[in-house]
């Protein structure tokens, strides 16, 4: 299982404790985010079947993966297609992509309440600027909505992509090759 965009690898330690057959591995472009998810790893028990390696979204290594999750990071990629494009590859026929997103609606006006406000507030100041200043720099920010999302997914070549459930915070996506 890779966890990409693992940041402290919070994500990747919980799994591991939730499914202790499995093995997994975190990656993220932040070198210092990695040394901090190794050291988590270590003091909660599960480092011997997890590691973290510091690789990007779109060239992290590996093939013939079961599952590959995403937790809040997809939109603040500059090429998220690209993303996908990689995750396809790096999945086996069989495999899910798991991608857990900030919870919007496809239209502007559906996203006018308080969750909606602060998700724009906050896609403004962080999550648009992250990815304008990358490579491609599509700037989907948290308000992408899940048609938007879909879209993506299925460009890089997905056929099946499904809201697997949602929160009023978070939705999330499954997609399969």
């Amino acid at each position: 299982m890779a966890d990409v965009g693992c940041g402290l690898g919070t994500s990747t330690v919980l799994m591991a404790q939730a499914y202790p057959k499995s093995r997994f591995v975190g990656f993220d472009y932040h070198q210092r985010s990695i040394e901090l998810a190794r050291e988590a790893a270590t003091k909660a028990g599960v480092s011997d079947r997890v590691r973290f390696e510091v690789a990007k979204a779109k060239d992290f290594p590996g093939k013939e993966y079961d599952f590959v999750a995403f937790f809040d990071c997809l939109h603040d990629m500059g090429d998220p297609e690209g993303a996908a494009r990689h995750v396809l590859q790096s999945l086996n026929p069989n495999g899910t992509w798991m991608i857990v997103e900030p919870f919007a609606h496809d239209k502007l006006e559906d996203n006018l309440n308080p969750i909606g406000r602060v998700f724009y507030g906050a896609s403004t100041m962080l999550c648009t600027p992250a990815s304008l200043s990358q490579e491609v720099g599509l700037g989907l920010g948290a308000q992408a909505g899940e048609g938007r999302l879909s879209k993506i997914m299925k460009s890089a070549g997905f056929t099946r992509v499904r809201r697997a459930a949602e929160t009023p915070f978070n939705i999330v996506l499954e997609a399969r090759p």
